[in-house]
């Protein structure tokens, strides 16, 4: 793909993927923020456990890595705000250049390698005796780091502007910056799996943009689906055919079928062939 120019520094378009995923968040925030509301016990209880512990999933706790990524603590208004309109500027502007699947697509894989990457640190900790810091995890950030990892591979001339100072910066040299401090915080034991969990958000954003379909990843999983189905119908089409050829066989006539159900000529000038 073409690599793009400078870009104003404006918010794009609200609208497609990059709506529904800021929409969704927001009404998670809502909804907890509802919940505590009515009771804060409630609440946190909630919040626990729809929060990703890689402890709480490795015991059952499996719909953790679907849910973490939605939840925002009702007093933290300003960095949900930050998320959600960094998670607004990003799809948004991966959406110019891509369809919704795609960003949709992009988004959850990223969210999910979130996950595994903190559930691999903290195993291996555990195997090899040293402490990962088993912080719960939650938040959009994962995503957000997956949708940086493809734009400063796909879009790595663009410029955005370092908040809050008034220069411009390459989406390339972003990345870079962002991953050297995500490293930098792996030598901190309080922060090694929230700094793993970042890394393995961008890793999953880059398998993603290396191996996803371009239409998305809904659309390949419906081909391979309907490419299994039709292979499955094939296969019923060629074992009928193969009945029938040993039926009329068994009626003293030789009938031979293709893989699609019609009858083979042996002899074009055979007028007695069974149609």
């Amino acid at each position: 793909m073409a690599r793009s120019g400078s870009t104003p520094f404006s918010f794009p378009e609200f609208r497609g993927a990059t709506r529904r995923l800021v929409l969704w968040n927001l009404s998670a925030y809502f909804l907890l923020a509802l919940v505590q509301l009515a009771s804060s016990g409630w609440a946190a209880q909630l919040f626990n456990g729809l929060t990703f512990t890689p402890s709480h999933f490795l015991h059952g706790a499996l719909w953790q890595p679907f849910t973490y990524s939605l939840l925002h603590p009702p007093s933290a208004i300003l960095g949900t705000a930050l998320e959600l309109l960094s998670l607004w500027f990003l799809a948004g502007f991966l959406e110019n250049y891509h369809n919704s699947g795609w960003i949709t697509g992009l988004y959850a894989i990223s969210v999910l390698g979130t996950a595994a990457a903190a559930t691999a640190i903290y195993a291996c900790g555990h195997t090899l005796g040293f402490a990962a810091g088993a912080i719960p995890l939650y938040g959009c950030f994962g995503g957000i780091f997956g949708l940086l990892a493809a734009i400063g591979t796909l879009h790595g001339d663009v410029e955005f502007m370092l908040f809050p100072l008034p220069i411009g910066i390459k989406a390339r040299h972003l990345v870079v910056v962002l991953v050297l401090v995500a490293v930098a915080m792996l030598f901190f034991a309080g922060q090694r799996m929230y700094a793993f969990a970042e890394l393995g958000g961008a890793l999953a954003g880059l398998v993603y943009i290396r191996m996803a379909p371009r239409r998305g990843l809904s659309f390949g999983l419906s081909e391979q689906w309907y490419g299994l189905r039709n292979r499955y119908y094939r296969w019923k089409r060629r074992r009928a055919a193969r009945k029938f050829e040993v039926y009329m066989r068994s009626q003293g006539r030789n009938v031979r079928l293709d893989s699609k159900g019609r009858q083979i000529d042996d002899d074009p000038n055979d007028k007695s062939r069974w149609n």
